[in-house]
């Protein structure tokens, strides 16, 4: 779950010992204190997520989705079940007696997100949890490298959703986490991955490289690789194909779940058999809209708007 609070200043960060923008683990009780000690500010709750906030865009672009996870059976919980099903995406979630996992996301006023999690139950789901069968029905696998620190789960899921004959999609999702697992990431890559979306700090943490060189490289190992730039925009490459797309213009208010809903868009032009150039402006539509609110939710009004917009770049 996502709690995200909107800071009126930046000491909430350096009470607590968090560098701005960072993600930080923390146990149950500093999770709970920092929730206290914000508790007069305004709040929002989403489920939330990497692969959760992509899979929820996917789902309001009309696509069939599922989501695999674990949470505890706690009030947190039954929301985040509850919101997943409410947005129809079917749910394949285990229950734990741990409690749910939550990300307290700070938000700066210049929109810079800071988050404090939690992990709590989605951190038990196994490797023992994984049947061939969830697959079945679903054309591409998305996960989010916040997984790579469970190696044997991750390598499991994917085997599975390959051997199930899924396009698999990996997002490498932090810088840190691929300095840190560098070697078995790209392990991952060339044995499981058909498309990779990653920022350009991850593409140097994993190459060395700048973005325009990096995508060379991941689109040599997976079929397709969408390296991330920012308000430079996004670079992709298939094959010897290779586009340079523009960001959108906008006005953020916070950039929870820009690089998530930016892949959401990409997939769904995929789906819909688009070009490059089509997949990457979609996403780079969807990616300046979130930032404009709280959250990586929109409501269905302004999905309205997108689909519609959307539909119409990839025509």
């Amino acid at each position: 779950m996502d709690i995200l609070t909107q800071l009126n200043d930046d000491s909430v960060l350096h009470r607590f010992g968090l560098p701005k923008g960072s993600m930080t683990l923390v146990d149950r009780e500093l999770s709970n204190y920092i929730h206290a000690e914000t508790a007069g500010l305004p709040k929002k709750k989403a489920s939330g997520g990497s692969a959760a906030n992509t899979i929820h865009g996917l789902a309001h672009l009309g696509l069939n989705t599922a989501f695999i996870g674990k949470i505890g059976n706690d009030e947190l919980g039954k929301f985040f079940r509850k919101d997943m099903q409410v947005n129809k995406i079917k749910t394949i979630l285990y229950n734990s007696i741990t409690d749910t996992g939550r990300a307290v996301a700070l938000v700066s006023p210049d929109s810079e997100r800071t988050f404090a999690t939690y992990l709590g139950a989605s951190v038990e789901l196994t490797s023992d949890d994984l049947t061939s069968d969830i697959f079945n029905g679903y054309d591409l696998f998305y996960v989010e490298g916040y997984l790579v620190q469970n190696r044997e789960l991750i390598d499991k899921a994917l085997r599975l959703a390959k051997t199930s004959g899924l396009a698999v999609c990996l997002d490498l999702a932090s810088y840190n986490i691929v300095k840190d697992n560098a070697e078995f990431l790209s392990e991952l890559l060339g044995k499981y991955v058909d498309i990779v979306f990653a920022n350009e700090e991850e593409v140097k943490a994993l190459t060395g490289l700048p973005p325009d060189e990096a995508v060379e490289i991941l689109a040599d190992i997976c079929d397709i690789a969408v390296v991330k730039k920012g308000a430079e925009g996004s670079v992709v490459m298939r094959g010897n194909e290779k586009v340079n797309i523009d960001a959108v213009k906008s006005n953020p208010i916070d950039t929870t779940g820009a690089g998530d809903l930016y892949a959401s868009g990409f997939i769904y032009g995929l789906s819909q058999n688009a070009g490059l150039s089509a997949c990457g402006k979609a996403g780079s539509i969807l990616s300046a809209k979130v930032i404009e609110v709280l959250g990586a939710k929109m409501d269905e009004s302004t999905w309205e708007i997108l689909r519609r917009e959307l539909n119409k770049e990839i025509a």
